[in-house]
């Protein structure tokens, strides 16, 4: 088995000859070769591809039954030379005075099973119970093939020794289209991919309903649908067959053909099998499921013996899953995740009475995003935008830039603005606590002569705790003391714990509190271009270009920024990868590393690199818990979330070193 659970599934699209079964037996073989050439491990053929589906009448032919056994035979024999995976084929078969439209597993010189439609389509285009016999009429369940009983029914799960989560269910075209597929109850029997033989025919908008079709069932399943239908060589008569492979996982389409290529070929994705395990164990209610729809499968053992093939997987990973690489998709999903932050907000002014709302506006990324969700908040509660009250609070860190920004983008919303220059309240409060600042005693010191010897600091002194959370929570006292507080820290700042306990880690509603940092620009951005205008768009479109900084830390001699947040606790874009395959799917670290390394960041990552920031970011999350377990209220807005309440439950004190120990090779 693969390492991380990956299973490269294939869908084949051969090139068909109707009626004509060595020719399309030999086209099989040269598909078997191409598959094994590219490591697959199952693979799936088109609906009666030995034949061809439309061969109608022909099917009850003596003649065309024997040759459907005759060069079966030759292909199990051939293909097992040729490719040591599992391969299902498409094909009709005669047994018992019926003829049945089958699928036939095979693994090397033995077929594991025999399959038959299970739902007949009669009506319109097609005629399929003039020519074949459903799933419900077979009068037997196994079939003898060369000397052995093979079995034979629509209730059969083939399941990998070697592999547990390795288990497989076939249905065939119809099957899919009814309101409860046998592939439905199949998954809730254990099935982890569910391969369908089709031969749809195409029509205008045909394939994008086929393909909503396979996606969602996919989801629902929580399971990986693998689907192929005929190509054009089907065609006949009055019917075009336009050949659609698609592949899809919980949802989500992972690959997917051409249609109308005359020359076929394979369409193949790794599967995650770890994922869709995951996901299966934390949803308890698709197991409850099982029991309003109880039905006994039989489990057709077998034996895998992997291909070799390339380290790359065969499908995408996302360097930045949080944010949509298309952007229409992006534009919407801001769109929609800026809405559910106001329609929550102005739930919750409703329920309080709405209070004044203050708000902290440093000039930076999240505070800017939360004050524009506070704005149309107020335009949706028809409140005046003076109801805001807008604090920008300056400490010894605030560069020029962020503090101009806060004071234009202030005055351009609207709001009431109010500046307060925080320094000298720190001053007193650190004298009052006796301590001495990076070592420097404060008898005598002013802001002007402290903020001096600040500048001229080395880098190696330049690390004080009490100093930051001092600056951090005289903000948050003067908030707390103006009005209702909206909280502006993402989620990614939570996961690594890169806030101040009860400073801006509190507040009365937190807008930002499920939003990915690596999200927040491209929100602000959006907004710039799509919420608002003028000079207010000039503002925001700045902010968006603004260096991530908490700036609690003093700019050298020089005015140069000194404390970037990315390079004490990671690169955003890692932390945000990380986050989202450690919590969305319950990857282990080995597999994270093994994710990052294929996907691409912005910048290259050494694969030192990479296994620095995610030690950093195991031992930040698990240290940092305590803050994530008494967060304020805030919206969930993605399929990730760190609220307490819901998502993410662990305990404040769990030990990291499994996790640490699962970054070291073995």
């Amino acid at each position: 088995m693969h390492p991380y659970g990956y299973v490269r599934v294939a869908a084949a699209t051969p090139r068909l000859h109707l009626a004509d079964v060595a020719s399309n037996v030999a086209e099989t073989l040269l598909l078997l070769e191409q598959a094994e050439a590219l490591g697959v491990n199952l693979l799936v053929f088109p609906e009666c591809h030995l034949t061809g589906y439309t061969c109608h009448d022909l099917f009850h032919h003596e003649t065309l039954q024997r040759r459907v056994l005759t060069h079966l035979q030759h292909l199990i024999r051939e293909g097992s030379r040729r490719y040591r995976g599992v391969a299902v084929y498409g094909t009709p078969w005669a047994v018992d005075g019926q003829v049945f439209n089958v699928a036939v597993v095979v693994q090397g010189s033995e077929i594991l099973g025999i399959i038959p439609k299970s739902y007949l389509p009669t009506y319109k285009e097609f005629y399929d119970r003039r020519y074949f016999s459903a799933a419900g009429h077979a009068l037997r369940r196994t079939i003898s093939w060369e000397g052995q009983e093979v079995p034979f029914g629509a209730d059969l799960l083939f399941c990998c020794r070697s592999w547990p989560e390795l288990i497989f269910a076939v249905e065939i075209c119809e099957d899919l289209w009814v309101p409860i597929p046998p592939s439905s109850s199949a998954a809730l029997a254990g099935a982890m991919i569910l391969l369908n033989l089709s031969a749809s025919n195409d029509l205008v908008g045909k394939a994008s309903y086929r393909r909503q079709l396979v996606v969602s069932q996919s989801g629902r399943c929580l399971a990986a649908y693998v689907y192929t239908s005929s190509g054009v060589g089907e065609s006949s008569t009055d019917l075009l067959f336009g050949g659609h492979a698609l592949i899809a996982e919980n949802g989500t389409l992972l690959a997917e053909s051409d249609r109308f290529s005359y020359t076929g070929g394979l369409t193949a994705a790794d599967v995650d099998l770890q994922h869709l395990w995951h996901d299966r164990c934390q949803m308890t209610s698709f197991h409850d499921n099982r029991l309003a729809h109880a039905q006994e499968w039989r489990r057709i053992p077998f034996s895998l013996e992997l291909s070799p093939r390339s380290p790359e997987l065969l499908r995408a990973i996302d360097p930045q899953p949080f944010v949509p690489a298309d952007p229409a998709s992006r534009d919407e999903r801001c769109r929609e995740i800026f809405h559910i932050q106001v329609s929550a907000l102005a739930r919750r002014l409703e329920q309080t009475g709405t209070p004044p709302v203050a708000i902290g506006v440093s000039g930076g990324l999240d505070s800017t995003l939360a004050l524009l969700v506070a704005c149309k908040t107020a335009d949706l509660l028809k409140l005046p935008r003076r109801h805001i009250h807008a604090l920008t609070l300056p400490g010894f860190g605030t560069t020029e830039r962020t503090l101009s920004n806060a004071r234009s983008l202030m005055e351009a919303l609207g709001v009431s603005a109010q500046e307060i220059d925080i320094r000298e309240i720190c001053l007193e409060q650190m004298r009052a606590l006796g301590h001495a600042p990076f070592g420097i005693p404060l008898t005598g010191e002013t802001v002007e002569s402290f903020s001096d010897k600040l500048r001229r600091l080395p880098a190696s002194r330049r690390y004080d705790l009490v100093f930051e959370n001092v600056q951090a929570r005289v903000r948050t006292s003067l908030l707390m003391n103006t009005g209702f507080v909206i909280g502006t820290g993402d989620m990614s700042e939570l996961a690594v714990g890169w806030c101040t306990y009860n400073a801006d880690h509190m507040s009365m509603y937190n807008v930002n509190v499920s939003v990915p940092k690596t999200l927040v620009r491209f929100l602000v951005r959006w907004a710039a271009e799509h919420e608002f205008q003028g000079n207010t768009r000039k503002i925001l479109l700045d902010i968006a270009d603004t260096v991530i900084t908490p700036e609690l830390l003093p700019p050298d001699a020089s005015g140069n920024i000194v404390q970037l947040t990315e390079e004490v606790v990671g690169p955003y874009e890692l932390i945000d990868f990380f986050l989202y395959h450690f919590l969305r799917f319950g990857s282990s670290p080995e597999k994270i590393l093994y994710l990052a390394r294929q996907a691409r960041f912005s910048r290259p990552y050494s694969p030192e690199e990479l296994k620095h920031w995610l030690r950093t970011f195991l031992k930040r999350f698990f240290a940092q818990q305590y803050k994530r377990s008494c967060l304020p209220d805030g919206p969930k807005v993605g399929t990730v979330s760190l609220s307490p309440r819901g998502d993410w439950r662990m305990p404040s004190d769990a030990a990291v070193q499994e996790w640490l120990a699962a970054t070291e090779p073995t």
